[in-house]
């Protein structure tokens, strides 16, 4: 008996069942061409060898490809709620008529009572600096130090210059020495919260010894302030001192005349001629509530 060559034939369908186990696809192929067979026709069924004259068995039913597994459904989500005017993800506001602009909160006015600053007095001997320094200082409700530079210059006993021998080298470096103590002091009083009124008799003609030194000194945050009644005030006033404190009229009305010179310099002016001391440093509170608002420019 000869047998076809080629694969062997798979076994047997049985009724009920599915291929049977053990076959492999590569039973699906045919052997490669023989001499003398007949050659395939496209469309025909393929030949299965088999025993010579026998009928071709039925074909294996082909292998099917794995069904992909179905990946679960996405979970839905409600709609988000989409306002009627809308733009993308943002609502909009609904229309409506635009108001007339308000009128601008009222700027508050610093109160120089409870602020922590450090002031400067000018004004002429006889003008009443140091009697409005030590009466404003008095009825603050913040620490407050009172420093006078003629004070600082007294305490210099044996040598001392005095004003009323003229100004001359000496004396200036007495005054500078003066300046600097009295600085220095207001900056140690401030660092450590307690405001400070200085007092001094200086000309808008010499910067080299007048309110530039004391920015300096002090810092650019002093408020200077000019106190300049008329001339017949202060002569009186100079009339009832004593000591070295007290001028000439000559020279009181020369240094009156030089203190004129800041009128015009953009620094506040109080002219104290009418007023007393209690009245004076009511207006005093005043001019530095407005100097606190918008520095003056020196």
């Amino acid at each position: 008996m000869q047998h076809a060559v080629g694969s062997p034939l798979p076994p047997p369908h049985q009724p009920g069942h599915g291929p049977a186990a053990g076959w492999t696809p590569a039973a699906q192929h045919p052997a490669p061409h023989q001499p003398g067979s007949a050659p395939h026709q496209p469309g025909s069924a393929p030949h299965q060898p088999g025993h010579a004259g026998a009928p071709a068995g039925p074909l294996p039913p082909a292998p099917q490809p794995p069904v992909p597994a179905v990946p679960p459904p996405a979970p839905q989500h409600a709609p988000l709620p989409q306002a009627a005017d809308a733009t993308g993800h943002v609502p909009l506001p609904p229309g409506g008529p635009v108001p007339m602009p308000g009128a601008p909160p009222a700027p508050t006015v610093p109160d120089p009572a409870a602020t922590t600053l450090a002031v400067l007095l000018i004004g002429p001997a006889g003008a009443g600096k140091t009697s409005v320094a030590k009466y404003w200082a008095d009825h603050r409700r913040v620490p407050t130090a009172h420093v006078s530079l003629d004070d600082v210059r007294e305490w210099v006993r044996s040598g001392f210059a005095d004003p009323q021998s003229g100004w001359n080298d000496h004396s200036e470096a007495q005054y500078r020495l003066a300046r600097r103590t009295c600085g220095f002091a207001a900056r140690n009083f401030l660092a450590n919260g307690i405001s400070c009124i200085l007092d001094d008799a200086i000309f808008p003609d010499r910067p080299a010894v007048g309110l530039g030194g004391w920015k300096r000194h002090v810092g650019p945050g002093l408020l200077p302030v000019v106190l300049l009644p008329g001339l017949e005030v202060v002569l009186e006033r100079n009339a009832a001192r004593s000591g070295n404190r007290r001028l000439t009229d000559e020279e009181v009305a020369r240094i009156h005349g030089r203190m004129a010179g800041w009128y015009g310099s953009g620094l506040p002016i109080i002219d104290n001629s009418q007023l007393d001391v209690p009245a004076t440093a009511a207006v005093l509170d005043d001019v530095l509530a407005r100097a606190i608002a918008s520095p003056p420019q020196w």
